[in-house]
């Protein structure tokens, strides 16, 4: 049975489950009915961090224009441009034992693609999660369901895996930012155009 989290709230994903290295994160979300005059177009993106909680190198954001980390630890699966069906929207496969050693912590962010052009926000976005389980069992391991409290946002930290005394651990983040993907990115470290 999956974890369920609340904000705030970290628990070690390694501890319990001895050898766990391949994982998968699956994001999801749901549009409400509200017409924006535009789809929605919500992109799962993941930034591996230093200690400093920054990039050590561009390449360390990984989203749909940039879908295999330098590392092979990280494997994004493709960008889903309309958030239709059940399950997860988008995924992004991780192999914590090919993590370098000097990214600690990996944020998995859900951003809106141009959301002032179609004048959309996280307002308008249910039923949003993140999810983990493990690749090679299936076995979901823990789960995040984001909750209602967003309104004017454009991007969002749903939550991160970090290192920690050599295990690695989940932290469900939940934060909201203005600014979408640009806002992220400055944020990190990442240079955007």
């Amino acid at each position: 049975m999956p974890i369920s989290l609340q904000k705030g709230q970290k628990v070690s994903l390694t501890k319990g489950n001895p050898g766990l290295s391949k994982v998968v994160v699956g994001l999801g979300w749901d549009v409400n009915q509200f017409d924006t005059g535009g789809d929605f177009d919500l992109d799962a993106s993941a930034f591996l961090l230093t200690d400093s909680g920054r990039v050590s190198r561009q390449e360390d954001f990984v989203f749909f224009g940039n879908l295999t980390h330098p590392s092979g630890s990280l494997t994004h699966m493709g960008d889903n441009r309309t958030g239709e069906g059940e399950g997860d929207d988008e995924q992004i496969k991780v192999d914590l034992s090919k993590v370098p050693e000097n990214l600690t912590r990996i944020a998995f962010t859900v951003t809106i693609y141009e959301p002032e052009q179609r004048r959309q926000n996280f307002g308008q976005v249910n039923n949003a999660f993140i999810r983990i389980y493990n690749e090679v069992t299936g076995e979901e391991l823990l789960r995040y369901d984001l909750g209602e409290d967003f309104s004017i946002e454009t991007a969002a930290v749903f939550g991160e895996l970090y290192k920690n005394n050599g295990e690695w651990k989940f932290n469900a983040i939940g934060s909201g930012y203005q600014g979408g993907l640009a806002a992220l990115c400055a944020n990190y470290g990442i240079e955007v155009e």
